[in-house]
C-alpha cells in the first residue's frame, strides 16, 4: 500500500470524511474530482486504499476466502464491494482491476464506490466499539 502517491491517501481521507458525515453526494463528488484529475486509475488507487483501510495489511500469501452467505443474491454494489475487498485481501490486483473496469462499463461504479466508502466507515466504527 505504501507505494501509492500521497495524493491518493489525501483523496481517500477526503472520501472517508464525507462518508463519515453521511454525505453520499460529497463521497461521489470526491471520487469525481479524482477522476477529473487522475482518471479512472486514480479512482482505482483510492478504492484500493479504502480496501486496505478495511482489511489492514494484506497477508503475505493469498488464500483469503470470501465468506458472505447469500452473496449471489445481494445487490450489484454489495457483491462488488465484497469481491473487491476480497481481491485486495488476496493481493489479486488483476481481479481488483477487472472488477473496477466492469463496474465502470456497467455504469455502476459510482454506486459501488459509495458502498465501499460506507462499508469502510462501518468497519472503522465496529473496530472502535
Amino acid at each position: 500500500m505504501t507505494d501509492l502517491p500521497q495524493q491518493t491517501f489525501d483523496d481517500a481521507a477526503a472520501v472517508l470524511r464525507s462518508a463519515l458525515s453521511g454525505d453520499g453526494e460529497a463521497v461521489v463528488g470526491a471520487f469525481d474530482a479524482v477522476v477529473d484529475r487522475a482518471g479512472l486509475p486514480g479512482a482505482y488507487g483510492v478504492a484500493w486504499c479504502l480496501a486496505a483501510t478495511m482489511v489492514g495489511d494484506a497477508p503475505a500469501t493469498s488464500g483469503c476466502a470470501l465468506d458472505f452467505p447469500g452473496i449471489d443474491q445481494a445487490d450489484y454494489d454489495t457483491r462488488w464491494v465484497a469481491r473487491f475487498v476480497s481481491a485486495y485481501a488476496n493481493r489479486d490486483v488483476p481481479t481488483g482491476e477487472a472488477l473496477f473496469g466492469a463496474a465502470a462499463a456497467d455504469g455502476q461504479l459510482s454506486d459501488c464506490l459509495l458502498t465501499l466508502a460506507g462499508s469502510t466507515i462501518a468497519t472503522l466504527r465496529s473496530r472502535a466499539d
